[in-house]
């Protein structure tokens, strides 16, 4: 709870200098992201991100000259919310490009506004392959994985541990939940819905009772692994509800987008043993060797007492990776960004990324991992040293091609080339 409160009072303090006054040399970006609701750690996180990185690019002149000035919104993780934000931001605010969020259905009402309105929007943690496929166009990029690659890159995993096994799928019932289960359903093999089943799960909103119910259903088909397809502190709460309930004991759990701050939230108890897949954690620059990754997260770990997650190196990276694209366009005007965007190549936090230009996804290595003993854990001078790295795939081979992704937007009534 400490570090929570230091980046919470951190979080109050940047608030009020980035809201407060008008100055002419400066741009302004909207950051939209859950201060509140149930993925709220998540963008606590995300914040701490951004913040590093307007203070390294203010400290550096900014960007073309110009300060960044953040102007904040709340998201709660609702779409209809997120909208409102992000016409706020571009009319009230004249904000030039807006990022952030911790949900698909976030982003893509989000991503649909500021292209009404001709801007550019970045997502965080917007994991449904819906979001730069059939909800896709020209206006929204995306900086984390898409559910396919994360099933991709955990399918090895659950062929080597799981074949031939029971599952059962517990989701959250909105895009992401059920992109990501179709994902997984995939690559695991478990297509069969009558002899792999699921629950469904509100979202937002869900209770205990909700996922005692969807528990109680997973116990009763005796399946030999349970796939969580939720996010936040619903995982966390479901999780922990399934460790109280003894299902731990005689069933394997999977939960295929994982964060640190999930995994803190539940405990290394609640966590231990448990698969998923990510696009980055703290470890991935020391178990690769990567500079600036380490430089990152040592700068954020003094910052905080914490180590940043993957909403955190998000966050980050959108914001240098705007300002990279705006001066290579020497412009902020958004279709020049945008152009300068597409195709393009990077290296911040770990090897090579790039913007993907029929799509907008960043494609880039992605990471199976599976949740350290409890004893590992706790020897950590944070006690956050959840992951450990099973396998890696490159973003090349775990990304879609360009033929499956026109024959999803087909199948959608979509053109086979992003919309202006």
């Amino acid at each position: 709870m400490k570090t929570f409160k230091k980046i919470l009072l951190s979080h109050l303090l940047v608030l009020s200098l980035f809201t407060d006054g008008f100055a002419q040399n400066e741009v302004n970006i909207g950051f939209n992201y859950p201060k509140t609701g149930p993925y709220s750690l998540e963008g606590l996180a995300q914040f701490s991100g951004a913040k590093m990185a307007v203070e390294e690019i203010n400290a550096a002149g900014g960007i073309l000259g110009k300060k960044i000035r953040l102007h904040v919104r709340d998201s709660e993780s609702k779409p209809e919310v997120a909208v409102k934000n992000v016409e706020e931001l571009i009319d009230k605010e004249d904000c030039q490009m807006i990022f952030g969020g911790s949900s698909s259905a976030v982003a893509i009402a989000g991503g649909k506004a500021a292209k009404a309105k001709g801007k550019l929007y970045f997502g965080t943690l917007t994991y449904s392959n819906e979001t730069t496929c059939q909800e896709g166009h020209k206006y929204i990029f995306r900086e984390c994985y898409n559910a396919w690659m994360g099933a991709k890159v955990l399918s090895d995993y659950l062929r080597a541990h799981y074949a031939g096994k029971k599952y059962f799928y517990i989701v959250a019932d909105y895009t992401w939940g059920w992109t990501t289960e179709e994902s997984i359903r995939t690559f695991s093999l478990t297509l069969d819905r009558k002899g792999h089943k699921r629950a469904l799960t509100p979202f937002p909103g869900a209770t205990d009772e909700d996922f005692k119910d969807a528990l109680s259903k997973a116990a009763n088909a005796k399946p030999d692994v349970i796939v969580l397809v939720l996010f936040g502190k619903d995982m966390s709460r479901a999780l922990t509800l399934a460790t109280e309930m003894g299902l731990k004991k005689s069933m394997s759990f999977v939960v295929p987008n994982l964060t640190l701050s999930m995994a803190a939230a539940a405990g290394p108890k609640v966590m231990e043993g448990v698969a998923g897949a990510l696009p980055w954690c703290w470890n991935v620059p020391y178990d690769y060797d990567f500079k600036k990754g380490k430089e990152f997260v040592e700068k954020y770990a003094a910052a905080y007492d914490s180590y940043p997650t993957t909403s955190s190196a998000s966050a980050y990276t959108i914001l240098h990776e705007y300002k990279s694209a705006a001066e290579r366009a020497k412009s902020f005007e958004t279709k020049a960004v945008i152009a300068a965007l597409e195709d393009h190549e990077f290296t911040l936090l770990k090897d090579r990324q790039q913007w993907r230009k029929f799509d907008h996804q960043c494609i880039q290595t992605v990471y199976a991992v599976r949740c350290r003993p409890e004893s590992e854990v706790l020897k950590d001078k944070f006690k956050q040293n959840y992951f450990e790295i099973t396998s890696k795939m490159s973003g090349e081979e775990a990304a879609a091609d360009y033929e499956r992704w026109a024959e999803e937007r087909k199948k959608a009534g979509k053109p086979p080339e992003l919309e202006w």
